[in-house]
């Protein structure tokens, strides 16, 4: 068995050759890296700010602080944790290939490492429910990032999926370009519990999940409609988030 699955495994290399996720080069294996790419990942470890996840700089030999902007801006979720930073290496490449090319493969490497990165929070959840797409931009987009991600880290931790429990009933304008007054007045509304999933959220620590965190706005808006519909706790679980000053 080993050994028919080892010779199925050469010959899908023969016909599709792995190639990085980031650049598409040559690698040793599929769902990988190459080394260049890999050296230029940006990933968050810690120490981190306990509630929104972002890296200190110096480490302060203190478990369980908070930074200023969460001392100042409190989140409606509970804690947050990312993989890596956002920006313009490899990070970016990866999900824009999953967000806009359609390259749904890449789901699933994403998942294993935002399983490892969210243990703590995959650990004692319940259930996962990914950000959702407004029905409008689901149709020109065809598939929902969040959506594939939350597949891809339930199939790595057991952790089941609620793919229905949340909608977006507000068609928001892209958030690139806002202030972050600004994209909390965009996200505001945005996002409501749906009758028919209540029962998968009442009562339940839900770790939310998306492709990237920039100012939280989106993940207030949705953790807050998750709280309204039911929910004991709200955690985020994104692959990237944008670290300012970084």
């Amino acid at each position: 068995m080993i050994a028919a699955r080892r010779a199925g495994v050469r010959a899908l290399d023969l016909i599709y050759p792995p190639i990085c996720l980031a650049c598409r080069r040559a690698t040793a294996g599929h769902f990988a890296l190459c080394p260049a790419c890999w050296a230029q990942m940006r990933f968050i470890e810690r120490p981190y700010c306990e509630k929104l996840g972002t890296p200190f700089d110096v480490d302060l030999g203190q478990p369980g602080l908070l930074s200023p902007d969460a001392i100042a801006n409190p989140p409606v979720f509970a804690r947050a944790r990312s993989v890596v930073r956002f920006d313009d290496g490899p990070a970016q490449r990866i999900v824009h290939r999953l967000k806009y090319y359609d390259r749904l493969e890449t789901a699933r490497p994403l998942g294993q490492w935002m399983a490892r990165s969210g243990a703590e929070l995959l650990d004692d959840a319940d259930i996962l429910v990914p950000v959702p797409m407004h029905r409008l931009r689901l149709i020109g987009r065809r598939h929902n990032q969040a959506a594939a991600l939350a597949q891809a880290v339930s199939q790595a931790t057991g952790v089941p999926a609620a793919m229905t429990a949340l909608a977006r009933v507000k068609p928001t304008p892209p958030q690139v370009g806002l202030s972050r007054a600004q994209r909390a007045a965009n996200m505001q509304g945005a996002f409501r519990a749906r009758e028919e999933g209540r029962l998968d959220i009442l009562d339940r620590r839900v770790v939310l999940v998306d492709d990237v965190m920039t100012s939280g706005a989106t993940a207030n808006s949705a953790a807050r409609a998750l709280l309204r519909g039911g929910a004991r706790r709200v955690d985020v679980l994104t692959f990237a988030r944008v670290v300012t000053g970084a």
